[in-house]
């Protein structure tokens, strides 16, 4: 069995959902918009320049949405998907998801941004397995803290061994596909790494060791 990982944001999405969630929660007018948009860019560069403080950023994310009814979160996430998500969506990711499911490989999708945020994305994509941050939950309510490994650099790599050990699974072949330096560990760890629209650190490393490069925009 070929096993097939992609990375979600800025891989196979036109952007980063998790920072557009932020944006849209701006214009919603659910939270203040200057205090909100300054910090929701401050964990971004943060994140871009490896420095991020996962469980900081995912508090920020989640605390507005503690209050809210599984319900309301529901329709807001389903509001967000038509009006924000739909508009990054990228025809070549489709072609390339459609590729290796016609050659049989088994796809997931490993990412940072939590399970609230990523996970309906993936099966919309066509992927129904989703690796991704784990928020904590008491009686249908969100905590604002995390459960278990974060999903981020080397805890990709960590979340992964769970999968498969839990699946149990031992893939012929790993091919990951990824936008950014975050997920080098996961990259080197892959049979085949492919950098995808990289950002400059990863272009840079990728093409020192040939590595394929290529874009989906």
């Amino acid at each position: 069995m070929n096993l097939t990982i992609f990375d979600l944001d800025n891989t196979l999405l036109a952007g980063d959902s998790d920072h557009a969630w932020g944006e849209f929660l701006v214009n919603k007018g659910i939270v203040d918009a200057e205090h909100y948009s300054k910090e929701n860019d401050r964990f971004y560069r943060e994140y871009q320049n490896k420095t991020l403080d996962i469980h900081e950023y995912q508090r920020f994310v989640l605390t507005p949405l503690i209050p809210m009814s599984m319900e309301a979160r529901e329709q807001l996430h389903n509001e967000f998907m038509s009006t924000v998500v739909a508009k990054l969506r990228l025809p070549k990711a489709d072609a390339l998801i459609q590729e290796h499911q016609g050659n049989g490989d088994m796809l997931i999708i490993i990412t940072a941004t939590n399970r609230f945020v990523a996970g309906p994305i993936g099966p919309w994509l066509g992927i129904d397995t989703v690796l991704a941050t784990e928020p904590e939950t008491i009686d249908g309510q969100l905590t604002g803290k995390l459960t278990g490994t974060p999903c981020f650099q080397k805890g990709k790599i960590a979340r992964l061994k769970e999968w498969l050990k839990q699946e149990n699974l031992a893939p012929k072949k790993v091919t990951f596909y990824s936008d950014s330096i975050n997920d080098l560990p996961l990259l080197e760890y892959a049979h085949e790494p492919v950098a995808v629209d990289p950002d400059d650190t990863l272009k840079s490393h990728a093409l020192d060791n040939n590595w394929p490069v290529i874009s989906l925009r």
